[in-house]
């Protein structure tokens, strides 16, 4: 007898207790669908808005950086002697409007490059901070720094190279700051399904800056002189970064205006993600993570083939097609226009793919960064044997350039996949080793081509082309699209 009841008893409890497992999983099913809702704003909603807000903020502080490549042309007089002060060059203006500086070609080249050493500066401390302090006043304050330092650059070559070196410095790091601190707004502001879409609108401004450069900087030279294109791509700057300030806000959960159905769309999306505040920095685990160095090396052959490709277009298009400088202007800023479709194209095809479930988040990443590193390599290779015209070779050489766009939803945004703890760092990181690719990619490809200009462009296609292979290839043995262990949250019980 007492066996039997303890047998009906032991079943009882177990009934019950599978009665509130049941429960608890009803309970847990109906607060889910709660908070996700049965009809989310799209295009037309505030994480949108805030895509197009950085789109035009990359804009901004791109024209700034690439527009004195074009205004070195009209600041600089070859025949003069060169020396940093500008006193004899400033009494000798023979036109107000487009005032002229003895600026060597040394120092012209320091000039330029200048804003690339501030940007190397603060890749680390922005990637760790970023994490840590509001991205509102970050990426606020230091595009208004960019702007500023535009609007003061007129002035300063007036004083010497020596303050323009400086003011580029400045901006170089203040620009570093936006590029690389954006990242890690999305962590808290992309669904996973549209993290594509999200990114690659933003990313896209990054391109379409220099093809507006491109496009107006000369017309404004000769109407207006070289000074207003500082003043004018200035002020844009500051105009935005004052919007920035009223408009964005670090969390969706603070935002006044939003829905309460895209607050819980964004909020329930990421809830597999860590709420609480950065750890400590997993340093070991991550030096001994394979998907995070298939992700390095990758980011290492795209700013490298990116940097190379950019930095010397005009160049082979001037000793391969032997045009003017209008045609060299117009021609090189094809490929911006058309990498800027290719871009925003691969962010609606990738969250379709992971929307319709067609692939896994790590195939879509496999995806296109195989389009974004194999196609510039097999239209490149066509640029080297099969292009016998002018067309052709415009065709091939800017199809190379505009397929690299595919790399935004490729290993560009996969540590936001395996690591969105550590994004903002991680994204630092890989940037400051990609910074090296492309000051090592420019110096070289220079140095080859003065030393055996024959068969100097063979030599510098062929070598990004293995670059990009290999990467590519170890890419697709160890890429990962899941949260790595390490990047997970320690949880801690307390007794």
């Amino acid at each position: 007898m007492l066996t039997k009841a303890l047998s009906g008893g032991a079943k009882s409890l177990h009934l019950s207790v599978d009665g509130n497992q049941a429960q608890q999983q009803e309970d847990k099913f109906q607060m889910e669908n709660q908070c996700l809702p049965k009809k989310v704003p799209g295009f037309c909603s505030f994480r949108y808005g805030l895509a197009i807000l950085l789109h035009f903020c990359n804009i901004a502080i791109m024209a700034q950086r690439v527009c004195l490549n074009l205004t070195m042309v009209a600041m600089v007089n070859n025949t003069g002697s060169p020396h940093l002060s500008n006193e004899s060059a400033v009494e000798m203006l023979e036109n107000v409007k487009n005032p002229v500086y003895s600026w060597s070609p040394d120092i012209q080249g320091l000039i330029l490059s200048s804003v690339f050493f501030g940007m190397v500066v603060a890749q680390a401390p922005v990637g760790y901070l970023s994490g840590i302090y509001p991205m509102k006043r970050i990426i606020g304050s230091s595009l208004f720094l960019s702007s500023l330092m535009s609007l003061l650059i007129p002035h300063a070559a007036q004083v010497g190279a020596a303050l323009v070196i400086v003011c580029r410095v400045l901006q170089g790091i203040a620009q570093g700051t936006v590029s690389t601190g954006q990242h890690e707004i999305w962590v808290k502001w992309a669904p996973p399904l549209e993290r594509g879409r999200l990114t690659s609108m933003t990313l896209s401004g990054f391109v379409m800056g220099p093809f507006i450069v491109l496009l107006v900087s000369g017309f404004i030279c000769d109407l207006l002189g070289w000074p207003m294109v500082f003043y004018i791509f200035g002020i844009v700057g500051c105009v935005l970064s004052l919007s920035w300030f009223f408009l964005f806000f670090d969390d969706p959960k603070d935002h006044p205006y939003m829905s309460s159905s895209e607050k819980n769309y964004i909020i329930s999306s990421l809830m597999q993600q860590a709420s609480s505040g950065r750890q400590s920095l997993p340093i070991k685990a991550m030096l001994k993570s394979l998907p995070l160095w298939a992700i390095i090396l990758n980011s290492f052959a795209f700013i490298w083939s990116n940097s190379l490709l950019v930095t010397y277009t005009p160049t082979f298009i001037s000793t391969v097609l032997h045009v003017n400088v209008r045609e060299n202007g117009l021609l090189s800023s094809l490929p911006y226009l058309l990498a800027y479709i290719c871009g925003i194209l691969a962010g609606q095809m990738s969250d379709f793919f992971l929307t319709r479930k067609i692939f896994s988040i790590v195939t879509v990443r496999k995806l296109f960064t195989t389009l974004g590193s194999f196609c510039p390599v097999i239209f490149i290779m066509c640029l080297l044997y099969l292009s016998y015209n002018f067309y052709s070779t415009v065709i091939f050489l800017t199809l190379a350039n505009s397929t690299l766009s595919f790399s935004y939803c490729g290993q560009l945004i996969n540590a936001l996949d395996i690591a969105p703890r550590y994004y903002g760092f991680l994204k630092a990181v890989t940037a400051l080793i990609g910074m090296f690719g492309g000051l090592i990619s420019s110096t070289l490809a220079g140095l080859i081509l003065n030393q055996d200009p024959e068969y100097a462009w063979h030599k510098i296609f062929f070598l990004m082309a293995g670059i990009n292979v290999s990467c590519l290839a170890f890419y697709f043995l160890f890429a990962k699209g899941e949260i790595q262990e390490w990047a997970k949250e320690i949880k801690t019980t307390r007794l």
